[in-house]
């Protein structure tokens, strides 16, 4: 039932995608497609899984201020652990590979997400500089996974610098999201995924850090973390 569960949530991901392309192409690299498409993504997900997603500190997520969302990545089911969770007016950071995924990629492209090509590190830290300068310009906000991949559900990867440098850069502040070890398991008869609880933690202000700080900031920002994911999990 659990193997059940897990296809027809998949299934339904480009029959979704399908609609937001319908709403990118109306309005295409409008920042507020992600947070559309991303909600419908996880709402449907979640009730096909099974899957129970207790939240706390929502108080703490930005619906009123720009900021630099980080959360900590295990599964490709975090697309519906935190797809609901994504604020007005924030676009994601993701591998440039994914605009070859059929429909998700194009409809991800549409939304205005920014997509970086990791082998060219320099042309990355470009993008991420362009990006740090939109949260000003364009009263964007970021979603960014810091470690820059999966951990399976292993302990918390170390931080790349991205993040750290698009919110000192633009004065924004840093707000957290974290997610309980999970291991993607379907559990009982009716075969429903585990339930992955979350936390969002006030924010950290960056106004009047400096380059020099990112290595102090990257090192709180990630023992907070695995303080909290540790919390979370047992």
């Amino acid at each position: 039932m659990g193997f059940l569960r897990k296809f027809l949530a998949w299934l339904m991901v480009p029959v979704l995608c399908l609609v937001g392309l319908v709403i990118c192409l109306a309005r295409p690299f409008n920042p507020d497609n992600t947070r559309i498409v991303g909600r419908m993504l996880a709402v449907v997900g979640r009730w096909v899984l099974g899957m129970e997603r207790p939240l706390s500190g929502r108080d703490n997520l930005p619906w009123d201020r720009r900021t630099v969302i980080i959360a900590n990545h295990q599964h490709n089911e975090d697309l519906f652990v935190f797809g609901d969770l994504v604020p007005p007016r924030t676009v994601t950071i993701g591998k440039s590979a994914l605009i070859w995924a059929p429909v998700f990629g194009q409809v991800y492209w549409l939304a205005g997400n920014v997509l970086i090509n990791r082998a060219r590190s320099h042309k990355a830290v470009a993008v991420m500089q362009t990006t740090s300068d939109a949260i000003t310009r364009e009263n964007k906000g970021l979603w960014i996974f810091p470690e820059g991949t999966r951990s399976h559900g292993l302990e918390l990867g170390r931080f790349k610098k991205g993040a750290f440098h698009a919110a000192v850069t633009s004065g924004a502040p840093i707000t957290m999201i974290c997610a309980g070890v999970y291991r993607g398991l379907c559990n009982g008869p009716a075969g429903r995924h585990e339930p992955v609880a979350v936390r969002v933690l006030p924010p950290v202000e960056t106004k009047g850090l400096g380059i020099d700080d990112i290595p102090r900031l990257m090192e709180q920002c990630r023992q907070q973390m695995e303080e909290t994911i540790e919390a979370l999990s047992y």
